[in-house]
């Protein structure tokens, strides 16, 4: 079976316990208007191009059957780019790239299993990430089958926004379970994600009657979602809702401003800052008094 990924990602120590294989899983059904990852809320064929490392030698455009030029991101050329991906095979500094590609099941099983040996010796894994994996849910139900029978430790790190019931034995066999609740306010929400986080919270109290270990993420920014009253609504909510309750505050940053560019995209809000190392302490004893435990896997 073939499926869309990003890059995956050997060597993480982010995203679960030990050492970490991350695949990254195309599609989403959210648009959060901070996304590390915009490329995968794209057609998933579109060009990137990176003007940095960029030598105009000119191979692109001289094979471009669009007459697309160097500056793929200047004035009028996206327009005319029909992501052949012909320039992407010619470049010889990999300026022009695809983010997304197709991989089968048994690619993607040959990468995780090329990194084993680390798995066994840090106590890692396997986390399955995106974009958001359960929009692939075919495919990630290969996966973690494949996984399972091997006792490879797996990871989710999930939107939340899915049907339950479709994924429901996918997640009964995964080993922990990484979940976002962006905002506790149904509006700004939706406003920021473009989705309504209604789902989300039902689907973390179904969740939670899974023998899985559940950790609620909140990517922190400040002036969207770190004011005391959010949080402390999101600790009360995961309290009442997850027999362990554990949060973890993942602060704002801006890392993937080159690929909006390289995108041709609009860049990040400037108004979506990274908050200070005080606020997150005092957010995080805001947590502590709701009876909700913090945990850190940055």
């Amino acid at each position: 079976m073939n499926g869309y990924f990003m890059e995956p990602q050997n060597f993480s120590v982010n995203d679960g316990d030990g050492i970490r294989t991350v695949i990254f899983f195309a599609g989403c059904p959210l648009n959060c208007k901070w996304c590390a990852n915009p490329e995968s809320t794209l057609d998933f064929k579109r060009v990137s191009f990176n003007k940095e490392t960029c030598i105009s030698c000119g191979k692109c455009a001289q094979l471009c059957p669009g007459g697309v030029m160097i500056d793929l991101n200047s004035p009028g050329q996206r327009k005319k780019c029909i992501s052949c991906g012909i320039c992407v095979e010619s470049c010889p500094t990999n300026s022009r790239k695809r983010l997304v590609r197709m991989y089968s099941d048994r690619e993607i099983l040959e990468i995780i299993k090329s990194q084993e040996i680390f798995y066994r010796y840090s106590n890692g894994g396997v986390t399955f990430s995106g974009g958001e994996a359960t929009l692939q849910q075919h495919m990630l139900r290969i996966l973690v089958n494949s996984l399972y029978d091997k006792a490879v430790h797996m990871a989710i790190e999930t939107s939340g926004y899915f049907y339950f019931d479709e994924v429901k034995d996918i997640l009964a066999r995964l080993d922990l379970i990484f979940v976002d609740i962006k905002h506790m306010d149904e509006k700004k929400h939706e406003l920021y994600t473009g989705k309504s986080n209604k789902k989300i919270l039902e689907n973390i109290k179904k969740m939670s009657e899974l023998d899985v270990p559940i950790v609620v993420r909140i990517p922190v920014i400040e002036g969207v979602n770190s004011d005391d009253k959010n949080i402390k609504e999101t600790a009360v909510f995961v309290k009442e809702n997850i027999k362990n309750p554990k949060i973890e505050l993942l602060p704002y940053h801006n890392f993937a401003e080159e690929k909006y560019e390289c995108l041709g995209l609009d860049k990040m809000s400037h108004n979506f800052i990274r908050p200070s190392n005080e606020l997150l302490s005092h957010l995080k004893m805001i947590i502590k008094n709701e009876g909700a435990e913090t945990v850190s896997y940055i």
